[in-house]
């Protein structure tokens, strides 16, 4: 009998769990040892069945993939980023991509004129090669590069690198004036850095929940580094960053509802961290460093965050300078203060928008670009030097490629340094964003609210409800969606697709009321908002339940899978991405891999008996049902540290058993992968294609054949 005939069944084994006097039978809490040999046999199974059910979308597969191929300019640069070192110095560095390469080459050249980008279509003379990715990757199966920083005075190099998928890196050190690699190396550390001085550098050491809990400092040729703090309570982690003049060394720490910011002389090796502001429950701050003042982004009084100014030896709120107050519903993101202007991100009706103000922060005369597009997203660059002119926006929306643009902030001017080349497709032509609309709708939730989604289409895309529609959404830990641009989605929307964008509740597009009604006990509101938008999408006549897919990684795989338990009649077909759809007995166990942190995200279940009923109410696993499914591609990492593979199969196993799906039910396992999926923009692709033929099919959008 072949596989096709026969999907697998995992094996069931006896197992009770018992939490707040309530009993659960759980056949496939076996799973949980990912070194038992009956879990890696059974991925292995459902790999092979996956790839023979999947076998006649081979060729839709490969057209998806010749169009990404096609359409993306392989050979490329990017914008060369202009630095300015501590001994004067100053170098263009820039990335190249080339053609059948997977990774870049990373590579500087000296500054002249900081006014006069380099002619960079040849190789330009004294061009230096920083790193060359694809030699450092070789054959590896797996291959990420994590840290990848230039020290203050342009003589060094650290980086990091990831060969498993289960961010955990190893980090080394390049003598840029000969070439050489240093003998010092870190292994089993995590990904991020920043130098301390010119010959030390700050790294962060991880706990058995791989948590960052230790920061230490390494002086280059010395063994015995440096304990810079170690953060005990389990709900904090903790990043590293320079100030813009890399005098100092900011240690940011944070669980999801307080932080707490400590600043170390970067270049005095006897000095211990200073403490901002003490963190306090619930109170959160971000801190710019601008020379002898600090700019704080914070909480305290303002939900939806205020900006203060403080003396750089702050050691309490009461030294805190209210600049402005902040405004429901308005959300304030980030500052960055330059002897011209300050710098502000703000995101107002889920849109971000970006404000130039006095360095006084004075709120006479605001300045707000304008970018003249419906939906869009942008992110401004913070420059090095304190005394700039200009800074660097990333600009892109759902039709308007990727943008580089530099703005003047005395003059507001602005120029496009670089827009994503979109290459002629040899079927549909040039691309042209007028063939394309985007546009804003509101999807109404049970309980009366608005829900925003982001959608586009071609314009000759028939709105009769006969177009084939995929859906995505997130809605966890304030992050916002982008509505951003994408080749590989313009071979679906070219094939008469609508893409669409739920923006539910438990996001970050509406402020943080809009996150904070969709977390812990308002969870719910985030499922709901799901199906609202799916049934708004049917009923203003862009697609049929039966043509509409749904999409959602991570946090958005337990949207999905919740969403789908609950209206399963609303979707044609589900493809959950590395998805969080056992949420209940992860959290119950404090010894995985951020289950602490994580519990002021979704709630405490072991000790809190009203979370644990709530977390049963909506997890997707909890929640199987023998009703109809839709069709669901289930993907997933072996060596995912944020989800482990064990909810993915579990789900997936007690799919098959009670729900009784058949052929419908893929589980798709990449066993040296970590929670982003393969490495390698070929590999990416080709997954990219595999996932967009299987929705084009199972939303009957193509004949396999």
């Amino acid at each position: 009998m072949s596989a096709v005939d026969r999907p697998p069944r995992a094996e069931r084994r006896p197992s009770v769990r018992i939490v707040h006097d309530d009993r659960v039978d759980d056949p496939y809490a076996w799973m949980k040892d990912k070194a038992d040999p009956a879990l890696l046999a059974y991925l292995e199974a459902e790999n092979a069945y996956a790839a023979e059910v999947t076998a006649p979308l081979a060729g839709l597969a490969q057209q998806l993939y010749d169009d990404i191929d096609a359409r993306t300019l392989q050979t490329d640069l990017s914008v060369p980023e202009h630095v300015r070192h501590t001994d004067g110095r100053c170098y263009w560095y820039y990335a190249r991509t080339t053609q059948g390469h997977n990774y870049p080459s990373y590579h500087r050249l000296p500054a002249l004129d900081r006014d006069q980008l380099p002619d960079l279509t040849g190789v330009p003379e004294g061009e230096e090669l920083l790193m060359e990715v694809n030699d450092l990757a070789g054959d590896a199966a797996f291959f990420a590069l994590g840290t990848f920083t230039v020290s203050p005075d342009g003589n060094l190099l650290a980086f990091s690198t990831d060969t498993a998928g289960d961010e955990r890196y190893d980090l080394r050190f390049v003598d840029l004036r000969t070439g050489r690699r240093l003998p010092d190396e870190l292994t089993g550390i995590a990904a991020g850095g920043c130098w301390g001085g010119d010959w030390s550098f700050c790294y962060l050491t991880l706990d058995e929940a791989w948590r960052p809990d230790q920061a230490w400092r390494h002086v280059l040729g010395q063994d015995d580094d440096q304990l810079l703090h170690h953060e005990p309570d389990e709900r904090f982690w903790m990043e590293l960053g320079n100030s813009r003049d890399h005098r100092l060394v900011m240690i940011a720490i944070g669980s999801k509802t307080s932080s707490e910011t400590r600043l170390l002389d970067a270049y005095d090796l006897t000095a211990l961290p200073h403490v901002v502001t003490a963190r306090r429950p619930g109170i959160e701050y971000d801190v710019e460093v601008a020379g002898d003042r600090l700019y704080l982004v914070h909480n305290d009084g303002a939900p939806d965050f205020a900006l203060a100014r403080a003396p750089l030896t702050a050691t309490s709120a009461a030294d805190w300078e209210p600049l402005w107050p902040g405004e429901p519903g308005v959300r304030l993101l980030d500052v960055s203060a330059y002897d011209r202007a300050l710098v502000v991100s703000l995101r107002r009706d889920g849109l971000v928008r970006v404000l130039v103000a006095d360095p006084d922060g004075s709120r006479e005369d605001v300045r707000e670009i304008d970018f003249g597009e419906e939906l869009y997203e942008v992110d401004a660059h913070g420059s090095e030097d304190a005394d700039t002119d200009r800074i660097r926006l990333s600009y892109q929306s759902m039709v308007t490629p990727d943008q580089v643009l530099e703005y003047r902030l005395d003059t507001g001017e602005r120029r496009v340094l670089k827009q994503r080349t979109v290459l002629d497709h040899p079927r549909f032509g040039p691309y042209r964003p007028a063939d394309y609309v985007q546009r804003r709708e509101w999807a109404i939730a049970p309980d009366g609210t608005r829900v925003p989604v982001s959608l586009v289409h071609r314009a000759d895309t028939p709105l009769d409800g006969s177009a084939g529609c995929l859906l995505t959404g997130y809605g966890a830990y304030e992050l916002s969606y982008p509505a951003s641009f994408s080749i590989p989605r313009l071979s679906l929307l070219d094939r008469g697709y609508v893409v669409a964008i739920a923006h539910v509740r438990g996001g970050g597009e509406r402020g943080r009321a809009w996150y904070e009604a969709g977390k812990l006990a308002n969870k719910q509101n985030s499922f709901t908002d799901l199906v609202a938008v799916a049934r708004h999408l049917v009923a203003q006549g862009y697609t049929t339940p039966a043509r509409l897919g749904v999409t959602g990684g991570s946090a958005g795989g337990l949207l999905v899978g919740a969403a789908v338990n609950l209206a399963p009649d609303a979707f044609g077909a589900v493809n959950a991405q590395v998805p969080f759809v056992d949420p209940l007995t992860t959290m119950l166990d404090p010894d995985l891999p951020l289950t602490v942190t994580e519990w002021e995200e979704w709630g405490d279940p072991l000790h809190d008996a009203d979370a644990y009923h709530r977390m049963k109410g909506y997890s997707p696993y909890e929640n199987v049902r023998p009703q109809h499914y839709p069709a669901m591609l289930v993907t997933t990492s072996l060596n995912d540290t944020r989800v482990e593979v064990t909810e993915p199969a579990k789900w997936v196993a007690r799919l098959r058993h009670d729900a009784a799906m058949a052929d419908r039910l893929l589980l798709k396992t990449e066993l040296v992968a970590g929670h982003g999926g393969v490495s390698g923009r070929y590999a990416i692709w080709r997954d990219i294609a595999f996932e967009h033929a299987w929705l084009i099919v199972a939303t009957g959008g193509a004949d396999p054949s």
